[in-house]
């Protein structure tokens, strides 16, 4: 049970990771997008990212339950690591996007 969570904090966590670098791209390649289009995927970031972290705590708290027989420790180690990095790029996405709201209001 806990390997299973274990594997979907990993996935979720890659998920939050690569979701704003893939938008960004996205909108280089787009004549019909601009750089601030990205923001949009800020939320999906943030939820995969929470989302990873907790399934990462749930199956490292089943793999102490059952004393490390459920060898799901690497897995929800890398997830809880992939998602806590989703969350920072989410985090320092939000921050940027409001000093440009800031600066864009000064003017």
């Amino acid at each position: 049970m806990g390997s299973r969570r274990a594997a979907w904090s990993v996935v979720l966590g890659v998920l939050a990771t690569v979701t704003l670098p893939a938008a960004i791209a996205a909108t280089r390649y787009s004549s019909s997008f601009d750089l601030l289009h990205a923001g949009f995927a800020i939320p999906v970031a943030l939820v995969a990212g929470v989302g990873a972290v907790v399934l990462a705590q749930r199956a490292r708290a089943i793999d102490r339950a059952t004393l490390g027989r459920d060898t799901s420790g690497k897995a929800a180690t890398w997830g809880r690591s992939l998602g806590i990095l989703g969350l920072c790029l989410a985090v320092s996405a939000t921050i940027s996007i409001a000093v440009y709201g800031v600066l864009m209001a000064a003017d």
